[in-house]
Formats: C-alpha cells, structure tokens, sequence
C-alpha cells in the first residue's frame, strides 16, 4: 500500500475543499485506500506525483475519477419516501395556487444517477394528470460528476432501484431496457428532466428563481462554513415560500438561519 505523507494530505484536502466544498480532512485511510490503484493505472509511483498532477493539470477526467471515488452515489427512486409525500401533499397544491404563469421551477442539485428528478417528474405528472399539458413542469437535475450524469441521461436501472414504486407506476414511466430485469424511463419521462452539470460551489445564476430545491445527502461531504454559505446561496436563488429539502440524516444550524423550520429536513423561505 502506497503511503500518504501529511503535506500531500493536506494538499489534495485543501485543493478539494476550496474547488469543490467537499471536507477528506478526516478521510486519510479512505484516500489511501480508493485512489492507490488509481495512481498505480496512472502509471505513477507516489502519492506526490499524483497530488501534483491533480493540483497543476487540473484534469477534469481526473478530478472526476477521484471524487467518485471519494463520494458515495448510492440512490433509488422514493429514496426518504417522506419527502415526496410532502411534496405531493403539500408543496405542489400550494404552486398550484400561487403559479400563475404554470411554470414550475424545481431542482434536484446533486441529482447523482437520475433517480431524485426521475421520481419528482412522475409525482409531477400523476399529480396534474390530464392538466400536465398546461403546465412546465421540467425538473433541473445538475450534478458536478459527468459521468453520474450520463448515467441519469441513459436512464437504465435495475429491479432493485425500482422496488419503492407502485407496480402501476412502472408499468405507466418505464420500458424493458433489453437485459432482463433492466428498466428504463419512458421518453415523456425523460424529456421532463433537463440535465445540466453544476458545482454547488459556483454561484447561483439560473434563468428562474426556484420554487423548489432538492439537496440530499450532499452537504453531508461539507464542513459547517461551506454548508453555511451554500444555504445562503440557495435562499437567495429561491422564490419566497420555496422548499428546502435536505436528507434525513442532515440538518441546517438555527442560528442565524434565515429559513424556516417546517419539519425535520424541510426548511421554507419566508412568504414575505
């Protein structure tokens, strides 16, 4: 096993932190023990080489391989199936109500392998039905890896992915992907989902104020300053009385914070 010197340890955190708001500053065996074979198919022969060419090259195929590697991707559809039920129930009758225009603003920010916006786009259209004609009802789905995202754009996933969803669902959104066992989205389906990649650490600067953002289980990688700065970033991009919806498993520092507490992992800008 390759050997990680303290100074190339904190190198590669610092490098990654300021570009990417991800925190490895408790990840040194998980380093060393992801990206050893991964310097070895280099063909280099330290850790030094490696975090030397990661920092000058600044290779994007690079720092791809090594925040996969370092991030976990794990995701099914309803995944916290609470969060939908909340937004089924309650967020899309009150855009209902207020959205006059019938133009939805929705984004899944770190969407992983497509099947958070996959989900969010058939709740949308179970829930307008025959009126979803009448409505944009696209999902932004971003993700700062190239790869998870051609992976959501291919749209193939297995039985298990599927399993949370109501068999009539997945006779109505999906189609056999050939190998047995494999599904994939219906056209309708896909085309309700704009791809995009984005870094969560670069401003916010869409088109639209967003009624709704969807980040779970991403700032889980952050520290609490980075964390803090990207939530005043997401208020300022929302419209008021947008939902915030984070993980089960996170939760945002009151103090200070501008949101408002709805329930556990669901936070709402003030109406004024």
């Amino acid at each position: 096993m390759m050997t990680l010197s303290n100074e190339d340890f904190r190198r590669l955190v610092n490098f990654v932190k300021s570009n990417y708001g991800i925190d490895l500053s408790k990840k040194k065996q998980l380093i060393v023990g992801r990206l050893t074979n991964t310097i070895h198919s280099l063909g280099l022969n330290s850790f030094k080489e490696y975090v030397d060419r990661i920092i000058q090259q600044k290779n994007k195929e690079d720092i791809e391989i090594l925040l996969n590697h370092l991030t976990t991707n794990y995701t099914f559809f309803m995944r916290e199936e609470a969060h939908f039920k909340f937004f089924s129930e309650t967020i899309l009758p009150w855009l209902e109500q207020v959205k006059k225009n019938r133009i939805l603003s929705i984004w899944s920010a770190g969407c992983s392998t497509g099947q958070e916006p996959y989900t969010l786009s058939i709740l949308l259209k179970e829930y307008f039905g025959t009126r979803s004609a009448m409505w944009d009802t696209r999902v932004l789905a971003t993700d700062i890896s190239q790869n998870v995202l051609k992976a959501a754009q291919s749209a193939v996933y297995d039985k298990e992915s599927l399993s949370k969803l109501p068999a009539s669902w997945i006779r109505k959104y999906f189609l056999p992907a050939g190998e047995p066992g494999l599904y994939t989205v219906t056209p309708a389906l896909k085309k309700n989902v704009i791809f995009r990649t984005f870094n969560l650490m670069d401003p916010i600067q869409f088109k639209l104020k967003f009624d709704v953002i969807f980040c779970r289980n991403v700032m889980i990688y952050f520290d609490q300053p980075t964390k803090a700065a990207l939530i005043q970033r997401f208020y300022d991009a929302m419209v008021p009385g947008g939902y915030l919806l984070i993980g089960h498993s996170e939760s945002l520092d009151r103090t200070g914070l501008k949101f408002q507490y709805v329930q556990p992992s669901v936070y709402r800008k003030p109406l004024n």
